[in-house]
């Protein structure tokens, strides 16, 4: 059984292929040109958006998992949220991820609440009459400016500091952050319906 992951991120794919112990199959790797437009207003009606656009490229057949995520800052009603990837593209431009984390921090400042989490809803997508989705958070705080470290992980992962760690989720080793990390735990939820279907 094929099974398709709706994402090009290559670094999303070995985490999730870590999680079900199995290996998935994205669309760059197979050529297919994949960008579907993320309309939804929650992490779960996009995660959905992209299952459905990827089984119809696919031919409908196989079962395709398929993920919206990002960074919810209580500081900042919750944003950067669906927009996380997309989070200083006003301009048209895509930020780097160091951008997109300097910015964040700088929009922060001095803020005393640094709660934030990360979410992650996940879908697991048969047919238009059978999914299921699942959503799970990692909680934390971001970190203030000179505290930023670590080159693991990606995205915002510098700036997000684990307490139950005490480090920046950058710094855990791949191993650590899929035990606690929003995605891991909505995969491994993912994983027993695979599984026992």
């Amino acid at each position: 059984m094929n099974i398709w992951f709706a994402t090009n991120n290559t670094h999303k794919k070995e985490e999730l292929q870590a999680v079900l112990n199995t290996s998935l199959k994205i669309p760059s790797s197979e050529g297919i040109n994949f960008a579907p437009e993320e309309t939804g207003s929650h992490f779960y009606e996009n995660a959905l958006i992209k299952a459905i656009e990827l089984q119809k490229l696919t031919g409908g057949n196989d079962p395709v998992i398929a993920d919206d995520s990002g960074l919810c800052v209580d500081a900042l009603n919750g944003r950067p949220g669906v927009l996380s990837a997309r989070y200083g593209m006003e301009s048209g431009k895509k930020l780097t991820s160091l951008e997109q984390n300097i910015m964040l921090l700088d929009e922060l400042s001095s803020a005393q609440d640094r709660s934030a989490r990360f979410v992650c809803a996940m879908v697991l997508y048969f047919s238009k009459d059978r999914f299921f989705i699942f959503q799970e958070t990692l909680e934390g705080k971001i970190v203030m400016k000179s505290e930023m470290k670590g080159d693991g992980g990606f995205g915002y992962d510098p700036v997000f500091f684990v307490p139950e760690y005490g480090r920046t989720l950058a710094e855990l080793s791949s191993e650590e952050k899929n035990k606690i990390s929003h995605r891991g735990k909505a995969g491994r939820l993912i994983a027993n319906v695979l599984w026992q279907k």
